[in-house]
């Protein structure tokens, strides 16, 4: 019950007839069909959960307010949704029947419940069983959500009637004639500790008294490989928390699925830093579930993570307006409580995986307030780097990296040459900030439903650099949060080494981008290993 808005707005709200109000489109919703195929109707009776994000009551405007924020809860009383456009969801929910599950001002979050009837009636959307290019079945939507007048100010996005799968795991497992290659059988390969070694992470620090945490969009992890791997690199077993959102769940089936992905991230992660706690959040594929599973982790004053890992994403054509601008939204809230975001770049090279003979660039990874990770093939010599170059292979494996059409450059990219796209000539955010090993050849020993298994692409490189900060931040004695600004600064207090050979073309005609001395949009700035 919330008790704070008046009678008269309460009057004033129990009065408005939401059936005759002017509805309009909810900027930024239009969904396309992605080639997928409408196969029939849904049962109207059928029941569904959506969640709303709210407008902040007082816009928090800038990362650089983190100054005066010291605790998620000193940010929950500052920035949060008002008590007056929560009365107004209320009575909008009310009129329709649907039920309100949750209420979380903090997270500007409203989770409702109700029948498919109800919220086509209520958001005038027609939804649909449909199936992609896939075969996977899902409840779809084509064109705007529409919104009554008086909410469209209110209501930034809606995520859950549209439950498609919105992201794919950036990982690639090694195999030979279509079988897994052993630890032995690829000399080339490491273990985590081992890169940190060659890469010259801080020596000191174990990421004590920081939490690290990872988004997981499927699959699981079994304890028994986690304690059997540590005890084999002979590193303290790490303390592995799951907390599960929107219903998903820790469920491990075979080493060939996403259980790939999530053993790939914590054994990374905590192999880098073995005394963080490792807290995974686990939801549905699904734009919902992804959004809750990173706004729980973002705000979560129970584990309180200071880095999160995210290894899941997809080209930002597939991705509609309304969610790019909510997650960039969640990534700011990151920023300014000083949890720093690494995401992957992509494993697909310039194209992204899209075959419309257009470069691309995935998402997150290309948020202005991610760290966007990404890839290289590593050879070594007496533990030490022989050569780095851009992760390109024959196969089409390639780093992604590129330059955004839907955000801006931002202005701490300002001092480098970002190139324009090559689509549209469009002024955009540069991706990756940085890279490290990836190229499955060169890729990262690791154990998955009881096999020992060597996994690379860009997935790795996240939870590398989430131990990496872990690290530093330990000997900081606080979060270094948002580290772009100092990052891309003249002076700046990063060390890195730079990649300047290879490129990650793969649409056709060799559109992409090439590596050059300092950033480029292959591998950034190159390989970040220290906080001078």
């Amino acid at each position: 019950m919330h008790n704070n808005c008046s009678a008269i707005e309460k009057d004033t709200m129990s009065a408005i007839d939401f059936n005759k109000a002017a509805y309009f489109p909810l900027e930024g919703s239009y969904r396309e069909t992605n080639n997928a195929t409408r196969l029939g109707d849904l049962d109207p009776r059928m029941p569904i959960s959506v969640t709303l994000l709210l407008r902040y009551e007082k816009d928090p405007g800038s990362y650089k307010v983190r100054a005066a924020i010291k605790t998620r809860e000193q940010f929950a009383a500052q920035f949060h949704a008002s008590e007056a456009d929560i009365q107004l969801v209320e009575a909008f929910a009310g009129h329709f029947g649907l039920n309100i599950i949750e209420e979380l001002p903090e997270q500007r979050l409203i989770h409702l419940q109700g029948t498919v009837d109800a919220f086509e009636r209520a958001f005038r959307v027609q939804l649909s069983t449909c199936c992609n290019a896939e075969g996977i079945v899902f409840r779809g939507r084509i064109g705007n959500i529409h919104l009554p007048e008086q909410l469209l100010p209110v209501v930034e996005a809606v995520f859950g009637l549209d439950d498609r799968p919105a992201a794919a795991p950036k990982y690639r497992i090694a195999k030979k004639d279509g079988q897994f290659i052993a630890h032995s059988a690829l000399p080339g390969s490491f273990y985590p500790n081992q890169l940190s070694d060659i890469y010259g992470f801080p020596k000191k620090g174990t990421g004590a008294g920081q939490s690290i945490a990872i988004i997981e969009l499927g699959g699981g992890y079994r304890i028994e490989d986690i304690n059997t791997y540590f005890k084999q690199l002979k590193l303290p077993i790490p303390k592995v928390v799951e907390v599960l959102v929107d219903g998903g769940a820790n469920a491990p089936t075979t080493a060939d699925s996403a259980d790939a992905e999530v053993m790939l991230d914590i054994e990374v992660a905590a192999a880098i830093a073995p005394d963080a706690a490792i807290v995974v959040y686990f939801a549905p594929n699904t734009d919902k579930g992804f959004f809750n599973a990173i706004q729980t982790a973002i705000h979560d004053t129970t584990h309180n993570p200071t880095i999160l890992s995210i290894s899941w994403g997809a080209s930002e054509k597939n991705w509609t307006e309304q969610s790019l601008k909510a997650f960039n939204e969640a990534f700011q809230a990151a920023a300014m409580l000083g949890v720093t975001v690494c995401a992957a770049a992509g494993d697909n090279g310039s194209a992204d995986g899209e075959q419309d003979g257009k470069v691309h660039v995935d998402f997150p990874a290309s948020s202005p307030f991610v760290l966007g990770c990404g890839g290289t093939t590593l050879t070594t010599k007496d533990k030490k780097v022989e050569s780095e170059i851009v992760w390109h292979n024959i196969d089409g494996g390639a780093t992604g990296g590129g330059v955004s059409e839907f955000f801006p450059k931002p202005n701490y990219q300002d001092p480098i040459n970002v190139p324009v796209s090559l689509n549209n000539n469009f002024a955009g955010r540069g991706v990756p900030d940085i890279a490290a090993n990836a190229d499955p050849g060169t890729g990262y020993r690791v154990r998955v439903d009881g096999q020992d298994l060597v996994i690379g692409g860009t997935s790795a490189v996240a939870p590398l650099m989430a131990g990496l900060i872990a690290r530093i931040n330990e000997q900081k004695g606080k979060p270094v949060g948002f580290i772009h600004p100092k990052l891309y600064s003249a002076k700046s207090a990063y060390q890195y080494r730079d990649i300047v050979l290879g490129d990650n073309k793969t649409v056709t005609g060799a559109k992409g981008y090439v590596a050059t001395p300092g950033w480029d949009a292959c591998t950034g700035w190159g390989v970040l290993f220290a906080l001078s």
